[in-house]
């Protein structure tokens, strides 16, 4: 701060204020990210600390806390950056072609997203910020997918907007990457979504698959 005389008047001027986060590169918010979700596949939420993440991040815990204030917010930043589509929009012509291409792509990148699912269950239901996280991350770009693979479909004329089994396609293809784990102890590889693909749930369309079994 600095005084000067103006004849009887005083004028005070005060140095501005630091902002209280320092700004980092996107590059290096990556670095922090991947660590948290290295940490949450390996580890889980609970055991997740912010000095685990800044050990692995090579940087000081005062510099995620400035920059995320609590460790919810710092894994809800992390997922949402995170974020990958395992149902991939496959465009090969068929619905069928579509939906084994997505159970395909799945089988390669869901094990990920099922291990970070698995280490956020229970975190979510008490933070609603981490559940929007997860919800924006994880599952919105996969109904994304599924709902562009089916509008086409539909607008070549494949199978009917009203078809019954339709509203039920996301929610058949999420249950069977992420229920697997739970019930047999093994991940979803490819035979197993690809044969339930071909097997249930083109079937369950109406349609027909001439293409390679799994």
């Amino acid at each position: 701060m600095t005084t000067r005389d103006q004849g009887t008047a005083t004028v005070r001027t005060t140095a501005p204020t630091a902002s209280r986060r320092s700004k980092i590169t996107p590059e290096r918010a990556q670095e922090f990210y991947d660590a948290v979700l290295d940490q949450l596949r390996r580890f889980g939420y609970e055991a997740l600390t912010m000095e685990g993440v800044a050990a692995q991040a090579c940087c000081s815990k005062s510099t995620l806390y400035r920059q995320w204030r609590t460790k919810p917010q710092l894994v809800a930043a992390a997922v949402r950056a995170g974020r990958c589509v395992t149902f991939l929009a496959a465009d090969t012509g068929t619905l069928a072609g579509d939906l084994v291409a997505a159970a395909r792509h799945a089988a390669a990148q869901g094990k990920r997203d099922t291990a970070l699912l698995q280490a956020l269950g229970h975190a979510m239901l008490q933070d609603s910020e981490l559940k929007r996280a997860l919800r924006e991350a994880l599952v919105e770009p996969e109904i994304a997918s599924i709902d562009a693979m089916v509008a086409r479909a539909v607008a070549r004329g494949e199978i009917a907007a009203d078809h019954p089994a339709l509203p039920y396609v996301a929610a058949q293809l999420f249950g069977v990457l992420r229920s697997r784990p739970v019930l047999e102890g093994r991940d979803a590889d490819v035979d197993y979504l690809v044969g339930f693909v071909t097997r249930v749930l083109i079937p369950g369309l109406g349609l027909t698959w001439e293409g390679q079994a799994p």
